[in-house]
């Protein structure tokens, strides 16, 4: 079996699963924030539930349009509050101690190795990357969930993505990612789970590994997972909240595609408008003038992001035709970069440093974009409308793009300013 399948098959316990089975399987984490909670918090009392299973295995985490951007936001907000108040929940997380959900719960250890967890959020995937099964469900899902402490699940094809070679200067988990997408497109991996391996893999750090599972939904995944190993086992250590189970894939195991990447050839990618697959090397968009710039979000506002961000634009100024927003995605972020100094050069580059907030992501607040603009972002998503008015346009590339770009008032890269 594939990792994903004996993650499966335990959770249901099971001897073995196979791809299109449908089994019932006890979940470790549910997930939900302040779009989608207030739906689960209703249909939970609808179907009669007083209780949730577990106090301690169901987080809410407010972050979308958290701090509260209006009143029907802090409407939204108050109804997890009271909520988790009411059914005692050990894992609501208002502001202060919250921060952009992917990027919390694991560097709080509350997911670990071999968890399944489900999340009312697409970007739940994220946690493969610590070796665990983790999809984005409905809220309706999450409420039956959290009143039985089972989900249903289809037992999904597994694809495995083999990258070979060596990454060049500026190259990271979110070009890795575009690059897969560009190649499979967005629907190329619709409800698989996508195994990423190799070489290239095995060298990442845990924040790239991050990004790349993030982004699986941007594939139609069902999933995205990485086979646990030393790198994630120094992770997990001194922050696991609960024991944790290493799975592995069997090397007879069956893949429904085995695509290979030779990341030598890979360089600084950026997703054109408007979808996640419209790939191109960013050196062919330097006539691409940029209105806005945001570095944060689930996918890439990890400290190791903003210190690639800081590199690139530290001793420069963002450019007076556009605008900077820097979105540190933890409170432990923010911490962190203050005591590295990121915040004050981010600060004097003429940069706006905000509270951790999934924000303008969504196009919910902190940088919605108007009619006409262009923004370059390290978030995980540019459709239509995505970050503001219809008719503005979203690029997606790494932080060292973004912080160059930000620089040179249009698409760029760092080689551009002599790093």
């Amino acid at each position: 079996m594939t990792i994903t399948e004996k993650i499966l098959a335990a959770h249901a316990g099971r001897k073995e699963v196979s791809p299109g089975e449908l089994i019932n399987a006890r979940v470790d984490l549910i997930l939900a924030n302040d779009i989608t909670a207030p739906i689960a918090i209703r249909e939970f009392g609808k179907i009669g539930a007083e209780k949730v299973f577990d106090p301690a295995r169901v987080a809410f985490v407010p972050d979308h349009f958290a701090p509260q951007k209006d009143i029907k936001a802090a409407e939204q907000c108050r109804m997890l509050r009271l909520f988790s108040r009411d059914q005692g929940l050990e894992l609501y997380f208002e502001v202060g101690r919250m921060g952009v959900e992917h990027a919390l719960l694991p560097e709080q250890g509350h997911v670990v190795p071999g968890d399944l967890v489900i999340g009312a959020d697409s970007h739940t995937c994220t946690y493969g990357a610590l070796g665990a099964f983790s999809t984005g469900v409905g809220s309706t899902d999450v409420a039956a969930s959290m009143a039985t402490g089972e989900c249903w699940f289809k037992v999904p094809e597994s694809m495995k993505f083999i990258y070979y070679g060596s990454l060049g200067r500026w190259v990271g988990g979110k070009d890795l990612i575009l690059h897969t997408i560009g190649d499979i497109g967005v629907d190329g991996a619709l409800y698989r789970a996508m195994e990423f391996e190799g070489e290239v893999v095995r060298a990442l750090p845990m924040a790239g590994r991050l990004t790349m599972c993030n982004m699986a939904i941007e594939a139609g995944g069902k999933s995205g997972i990485i086979v646990p190993d030393e790198t994630t086992e120094a992770y997990v250590k001194g922050r696991a909240k609960r024991e944790y189970t290493l799975y592995s894939s069997d090397p007879d195991a069956e893949y429904v595609d085995i695509r290979e990447y030779d990341c030598t050839k890979i360089e600084p990618l950026v997703a054109c408008p408007h979808l996640p697959s419209n790939v191109r090397p960013a050196r062919e968009l330097a006539d691409t003038a940029i209105d806005q710039v945001v570095i944060g979000s689930c996918t890439n506002g990890r400290i190791e992001d903003l210190r690639e961000a800081a590199e690139v634009i530290g001793g420069r100024k963002v450019n007076p035709n556009l605008r900077m927003i820097v979105i540190p995605a933890t409170q432990a972020v923010y911490k962190q970069a203050l005591k590295e100094g990121l915040i004050e050069i981010f600060i004097d580059a003429d940069a706006v440093v905000s509270t951790p907030t999934c924000g303008p992501c969504l196009g919910g607040h902190m940088g919605i974009l108007a009619k006409g603009e262009r923004a370059v972002a390290t978030t995980n998503r540019n459709f239509v409308g995505r970050m503001g008015h219809p008719e503005s346009e979203v690029y997606l590339s790494n932080p060292a793009v973004a912080a160059a770009t930000a620089v040179l008032g249009r698409i760029g890269l760092p080689d551009e300013l002599g790093l």
